[in-house]
């Protein structure tokens, strides 16, 4: 069964197919708690790995080499960092490009570092230099001679952040100490896995666990490995740690591979964490387009987790008391809180 297609908002990314006329949110999509497309900016997701290299194998084409004319920031409330002071990066070179999680680090002379972290709803883009900053999306613009990145936020809260560190030391402390599963063998995979025992979403997406694996692309990887997002880590057998190996592996390098074939030479503008294609990530009681049911949802606080039923579960709905209460005790509120985890694991 293929998957169904839809036109995509210009202002979200998301599908319009959630908007009913004039933005107003129809039955479903009340129940999924949309009002209007373009101001359900939770639904944005945080760019994960496969965003993340795609941006900066964009970034490497246009600024790396390139001299940092100037900062520009447009609200007090993105840099988070006071020394060095973001004064020291302007008329310095790009050396070298990083990722680290889910954040951009941006190389220059003399070992200083540009860290952004685009959280929730921050997205890059390129234009010509000098462009204009507009609030109060517009958060702030790096100029090079050859023209200017831009970074926006979607909604009211600022959640981006911008930090200027010194060396490799200063990276290390915005560093959460994921393990890079592409990097990865099974063992150490394993180790890591089952080190503490959580659900499998947490374990997932949890930065100091893994890194760059968040809400949108752990759904994916389940879905192939046809495992519950709630089974717990150290309940599972060799032979599925295994599968989920190989599917985080084929998941991240193929959809880093789509979105690169989507970008071509263009800067990455579209990118949402609802994505056509994707199997069930977004696509609440759309059908499974591997056994054709209803695709299932998991709600709790700020979270939602899709999953289908019959090829993840054995047929079982995730809903009642006893799940409530795990993911009391296992599953941040907010993505926020999982985001900001910075404290390396022992």
């Amino acid at each position: 069964m293929g998957f169904r297609r839809s036109e995509t908002c210009a202002t979200t990314g998301l599908p319009k197919s959630w908007a009913g006329p004039r933005g107003k949110a129809r039955s479903r999509d009340r129940e999924r708690g949309t009002h209007e497309c373009v101001r359900h900016v939770k639904l944005w997701g945080v760019p994960e790995l496969p965003d993340i290299v795609v941006y900066i194998e964009a970034l490497e084409k246009r600024i790396l080499g390139q001299t940092l004319e100037h900062v520009r920031l447009a609200s007090p409330f993105l840099l988070r960092s006071v020394d060095p002071p973001v004064s020291r990066v302007e008329g310095k070179t790009v050396r070298e490009l990083r990722r680290i999680g889910k954040r951009i680090a941006i190389g220059l002379d003399d070992e200083l570092w540009l860290v952004l972290h685009l959280m929730i709803a921050g997205r890059l883009h390129w234009r010509p230099r000098g462009a204009k900053v507009s609030r109060p999306r517009g958060l702030a613009a790096f100029d090079f001679p050859n023209g200017s990145l831009v970074l926006t936020e979607a909604g009211s809260k600022r959640r981006a952040s911008l930090h200027v560190v010194s060396g490799e030391a200063g990276l290390g402390a915005l560093d959460p100490g994921g393990l890079e599963v592409l990097e990865a063998d099974l063992e150490e995979f394993t180790k890591v896995l089952t080190s503490s025992n959580h659900t499998l979403k947490r374990a997932l997406t949890d930065p100091r666990s893994f890194s760059g694996i968040g809400n949108a692309y752990s759904d994916e990887i389940l879905f192939e490995a046809q495992l519950s997002p709630v089974a717990l880590t150290q309940k599972l057998k060799s032979e599925q740690i295994a599968r989920l190996y190989e599917a985080i592996r084929r998941s991240l390098n193929q959809w880093a591979e789509k979105l690169r074939r989507e970008a071509s030479d263009d800067f990455p503008e579209k990118v949402t964490a609802f994505r056509e294609g994707m199997a069930v990530h977004g696509r609440y009681h759309e059908p499974c387009p591997r056994c054709g049911a209803k695709i299932q949802r998991i709600r709790y606080a700020d979270n939602e987790t899709n999953y289908c039923a019959n090829c993840q579960t054995g047929g079982k709905l995730l809903a009642d008391r006893a799940l409530s209460r795990l993911l009391r005790e296992d599953w941040p509120r907010t993505l926020d809180e999982l985001e900001l985890l910075t404290i390396k694991k022992c």
